[in-house]
């Protein structure tokens, strides 16, 4: 089982990346993301242990939501894409968390759609911290507005930030850019502290050990766990 092995040798690295700035490795989550994976995929890496999956495309996480719901109802689905606005009612109804909250308008529906039965939907705002035209998410300086009007929103619970800095291998451009996203983090948190502000989502293959320096609490991992992905 080759996805096994690949999630414990992430696993030891998160652990290593940890133990190096003295932190717990319980303070990393790890979200295996699954998008263009199949079922078959999904399920090894459930067989081993991961319970939290990310998605980009709307009716494809769905289709697996659905798939898992009766034989896995402990599995906790995040939509990590872009989101139209066309596209919200399946994200309020199906999943457990949306990370890519860009604009009032899109937290408004979502609150509206999700059912007054279920758990609030768990959103964490992102934030655009390289300033790329070609990047999804806000400016910081943004950042607090939107906040305060997620406050106002009954079904929705927010839970702190994600970013996707540029793809560098410069190591002091990554602290920088992630950096920047702990200082908006710990901003977010004095502002909101009636907020269960305790996600910051940063960090993924090339750059997970300098997000878990700079206080990710959750790196997002694809490629390393499932193989490359097939886009046909």
């Amino acid at each position: 089982m080759q996805i096994k092995d690949n999630l414990t040798s992430i696993h030891q690295q998160i652990q290593t990346a940890c133990q190096k700035v003295g932190r717990p490795q319980s303070a990393v989550k790890l979200l295996a993301v699954s998008k263009t994976k199949p079922v078959e995929a999904i399920q090894e890496a459930i067989q081993a242990g991961q319970t939290a999956f990310g998605e980009n495309y709307v009716q494809e996480g769905v289709e697996k939501i659905q798939y898992f719901a009766d034989k896995h109802p402990e599995l906790e689905w995040h939509f990590i894409g872009p989101l139209q606005s066309n596209k919200t009612r399946l994200v309020a109804e199906y999943f457990d968390w949306m990370q890519t909250m860009d604009r009032a308008k899109i937290a408004d529906r979502l609150n509206e759609q999700r059912s007054h039965y279920k758990k609030p939907l768990n959103v964490l705002i992102q934030i655009n911290i390289s300033d790329e035209s070609s990047k999804s998410g806000i400016q910081p300086a943004e950042m607090l507005a939107l906040a305060k009007h997620i406050e106002n929103l009954p079904h929705l619970r927010l839970r702190g930030l994600m970013a996707i800095p540029a793809p560098t291998d410069d190591i002091a451009e990554q602290e920088k850019a992630l950096s920047a996203m702990q200082v908006l983090f710990e901003e977010l948190k004095a502002a909101c502290p009636d907020q269960q502000i305790d996600t910051l989502s940063m960090g993924m293959s090339d750059d997970m050990r300098t997000a878990i320096a700079c206080g990710s609490t959750m790196v997002r991992i694809g490629t390393a766990i499932f193989g490359q992905r097939n886009y046909a």
